[in-house]
């Protein structure tokens, strides 16, 4: 999953981006309104986490912008603000929710996963199964019938993409936008070692399931016929 941070105070973003981060968010960081709205715009992300007073766009123009040009990706606002006619504001402007600061981490934590809820099928907010096969983000691994294995990050964050669209070719350049980011120069060489890594991963815990390529295209999760 992929989250962009847009918060003007440099401490609290990098805080942010760095939980954000140990709990297996893959993430960007704008630290004002216009380069926030420029990363959004490209609609990649999976929830945006954007403060209302920022410099040079404020969050709930920023909002606006998105939601004029049908960028739908669900928005957290932060607020240090308790006023309710700033809350209703940002609802009646697009936003998904909202967070008062200062605010737990758990709470953020919990309210990104109710924003980003999966098409695979959630067995709770730390796991994602497909036809038993499941991924548990609380261990970084993928199980099949008591067996395990361990992923590393980037392997997490692919296996994770194609559970959350089981059966459907998710195209090479989506994979890299999602998981490295836009700007990467990251070549599509990088994901084929990424999926093979993975399909022996797979094999070695004899999980019923594999990653199809659809050639010049990328890549799909299916059930083994």
């Amino acid at each position: 999953m992929k989250i962009l941070v847009v918060e003007d105070e440099m401490q609290l973003a990098d805080a942010l981006s760095e939980i954000l981060k140990r709990n297996m968010y893959s993430v960007d960081t704008s630290y004002d309104g216009i380069s926030g709205l420029d990363n959004a715009m490209t609609g990649i992300y999976d929830c945006i986490v954007l403060d209302i007073m920022l410099p040079g766009m404020n969050g709930i123009d920023v909002l606006r912008n998105l939601r004029a040009n049908k960028v739908n990706s669900p928005v957290l606002l932060l607020t240090a603000r308790s006023e309710v006619e700033d809350k209703i504001n940002g609802l009646d402007c697009g936003a998904d929710d909202y967070l008062t600061k200062p605010f737990i981490t758990g709470e953020l934590l919990a309210r990104i996963r109710a924003l980003t809820r999966r098409k695979g099928e959630i067995v709770d907010d730390n796991k994602l199964d497909f036809n038993g096969l499941m991924l548990n983000k609380d261990t970084c691994s993928v199980m099949w019938e008591g067996n395990d294995v361990k992923l590393s990050l980037k392997e997490f964050q692919i296996m994770e993409l194609l559970i959350s669209n089981p059966r459907r070719i998710l195209p090479k350049e989506r994979i890299i936008e999602k998981i490295w980011g836009y700007e990467s120069d990251v070549e599509y060489n990088n994901i084929e070692v990424y999926i093979s890594f993975l399909r022996k991963k797979l094999a070695s815990i004899s999980a019923p399931v594999q990653i199809k390529t659809a050639r010049g295209i990328g890549y799909s999760l299916e059930q083994e016929e």
